[in-house]
């Protein structure tokens, strides 16, 4: 049921986006649209930031993040929703949506090294090379969906894998 709840709500606030960018949206709002009270909205999300991560996390969770193709289908699928992303990467606040986007694959890719090396802990290049990785990835998917309407995904996400650093790649890619 709390999962039903989540999506509906997520749903009213990307048809709020539609109209509205987020620092202009407001919790009441939200709560109307979605017709809930607030102590609803706030027994599932913290605020307005963390609704729009958790919908970027719900819709990111699905994709394989060493997969040009799943990757790249991924960035198609933010295409096809271009005023939700827009809305949210245009945000530069304290909690803006790029911040918790970089926290989010820091984790994945560090879970995905950890596995692959078979540890508990990597040193400390290799989680400095996901973090420089994930800002970069970040920064570029941000531009490429505020500014950019000619690069194709595809090409997007193999320059992006093509930019990671050797040492993060040897292990990621080790066995292909």
């Amino acid at each position: 049921m709390a999962e039903i709840t989540k999506l509906w709500i997520a749903e009213k606030m990307r048809e709020l986006m539609k109209h509205k960018s987020i620092d202009k949206i407001r919790v009441t709002e939200i709560c109307k649209a979605a017709e809930i009270e607030r102590p609803t909205f706030y027994y599932h999300f913290n605020d307005k930031y963390d609704l729009v991560a958790w919908m970027f996390y719900h819709s990111a969770y699905e994709t394989d993040v060493i997969s040009v193709e799943s990757a790249a289908q991924s960035m198609n699928k933010m295409k096809s929703d271009m005023i939700f992303y827009k809305r949210a990467y245009e945000d530069s606040s304290q909690n803006a949506l790029w911040r918790y986007m970089v926290e989010y694959f820091v984790a994945r890719y560090t879970a995905i090294v950890k596995e692959k090396l078979g540890a508990d802990t990597i040193d400390t290049q290799t989680a400095f090379s996901i973090h420089l990785y994930c800002m970069g990835a970040v920064g570029m998917t941000r531009e490429w969906v505020l500014e950019d309407n000619i690069t194709s995904a595809e090409t997007v996400v193999k320059m992006m894998f093509a930019s990671m650093p050797e040492n993060m790649r040897s292990i990621l890619f080790a066995e292909q």
